[in-house]
């Protein structure tokens, strides 16, 4: 089983992190692979051309990149190197992950923990990342980001976060492999608990904020919207208050799926989606299949499709209880059914989740789906049309009894990156970074 680093390895790039891996087997040294065979002939393979030696390395998965960077200090060096970054970006391939926080509620969720050092505590926030092809989880620790903010959203390779307080949101775009932390201006319009919203492409960043212009739950509700936009084309949008919501809405989720040139969310009481058009600045509200008999509803994003998993529940009209997926089609208000969980699997699944619920999250061809109060998980891959449970994440213990969320892992799709070409969009704004520092 391929990790990380058999222990744990911390790196000394501009914002330190540390990364480590379920795995507890012992990694050889360099040493212990220099053996002369005919298949590895030192007199042949010392003399490659070192571009094609980067070329390699940057086809090698993340975990086996950062346990090659043992190998000499110009390996070490490549994460600094642009030349190699710039390969990088051209010819490694893309991962469909999950990274999942631990987190008490939706609306306050981040999980910190206290480590002593020298005398003084600091607050050390984890993350972990879930490897679907090779069903393995890792541990990440991002110290760099202050205290009061949580995940919110993630696309191309960064993370972002969001205020915890109530007024205007200040928003951090991280990349939690390499450490690099982004702070965005402020939003103009003060918010409780907005729904977060962001997609990353190679040119172009899209962020929307929207939700309750307010910053108290007595306060009256306005439902509007905030987005950002800059692209490599020299467009800038920087915050603004772009429309209103539908009324009779609840953006209880705090989450965002973009698909399609669109940001959809849940809403509530009773069940529908909401569909923000970017480019046509508008929202609107598409009805969601069965939403009379639906329990737990979750939008995920697979290959560009906008899915809709839901437990159905229609006892009453003798129709069997299941678990089913639905995929909105290109007219943008009709569904089709695409799946549902085969019979027996469900029975299982039914008698683990015992009616606590359940999240899902989405990214490629992978489903995840985590049962509330509880470690077990299901992942459902579309390429084989195959279910299965995926092992515990093994970084978090004592989950407790229901009702009380504060084991539970909530989380997002995920592409593990070294580089993200809209960094140097984000140096265009040169904003003066700001101390978060509490």
């Amino acid at each position: 089983m391929e990790t990380f680093h058999h222990a744990q390895i911390s790196i000394p790039l501009p914002y330190n992190f540390t990364i480590t891996s379920s795995n507890t087997g012992s990694i050889p040294g360099p040493a212990a692979n220099c053996i002369t065979t005919p298949w590895m002939d030192s007199r042949i393979w010392s003399r490659l051309p070192q571009r094609l030696i980067d070329r390699v390395i940057a086809f090698l998965p993340v975990p086996a990149f950062f346990r090659a960077r043992a190998v000499c200090k110009r390996w070490y060096g490549l994460l600094f190197s642009n030349s190699f970054l710039e390969l990088y970006l051209q010819v490694s391939p893309r991962c469909h992950w999950f990274i999942f926080f631990k987190q008490k509620s939706l609306k306050s969720n981040i999980y910190k923990t206290t480590n002593g050092g020298n005398g003084a505590d600091r607050i050390n926030c984890e993350g972990y990342l879930f490897d679907p092809y090779e069903t393995k989880w890792h541990r990440i620790s991002c110290p760099l980001i202050p205290p009061g903010f949580s995940p919110a959203s993630s696309s191309g390779g960064l993370i972002c976060w969001v205020s915890e307080e109530a007024g205007s949101k200040s928003i951090l775009l991280s990349n939690p492999l390499t450490g690099s932390l982004t702070p965005l201006p402020s939003t103009l319009r003060p918010r409780l608990f907005p729904s977060i919203g962001l997609t990353i492409s190679n040119t172009s960043i899209d962020l929307a904020v929207a939700g309750d212009d307010m910053i108290s739950p007595y306060a009256v509700k306005n439902l509007s919207t905030e987005n950002f936009h800059i692209d490599g084309g020299g467009f800038y949008s920087i915050w603004g208050t772009t429309s209103s919501l539908p009324r009779l809405c609840s953006l209880e989720s705090g989450q965002m799926v973009f698909a399609n040139g669109r940001f959809y969310c849940m809403n509530y009481s009773p069940f529908s989606i909401l569909s923000y058009d970017i480019i046509a600045n508008q929202w609107c509200k598409i009805q969601a299949p069965m939403r009379r008999f639906l329990r737990s509803p979750s939008l995920v994003e697979s290959k560009g499709k906008l899915i809709l998993v839901a437990a159905v529940e229609k006892s009453k009209l003798n129709v069997p209880k299941s678990l089913r997926l639905w995929s909105l089609q290109d007219c943008g208000t009709m569904w089709v059914e695409i799946e549902r969980m085969p019979q027996q699997l469900y029975l299982q699944f039914s008698d683990v989740e015992n009616g606590q619920g359940f999240n899902c999250v989405g990214h490629g061809e992978f489903i995840v789906i985590l049962i509330r109060g509880s470690e077990k998980a299901l992942m459902f891959d579309f390429c084989r049309k195959r279910w299965q449970w995926i092992p515990s994440c093994p970084y978090i213990h004592g989950y407790r009894s229901y009702g009380d969320q504060a084991g539970e892992l909530h989380g997002f799709g995920y592409e593990p990156r070294l580089a993200t070409p809209v960094t140097a969009l984000l140096d265009q704004l040169t904003l003066p970074f700001q101390s978060f520092s509490g």
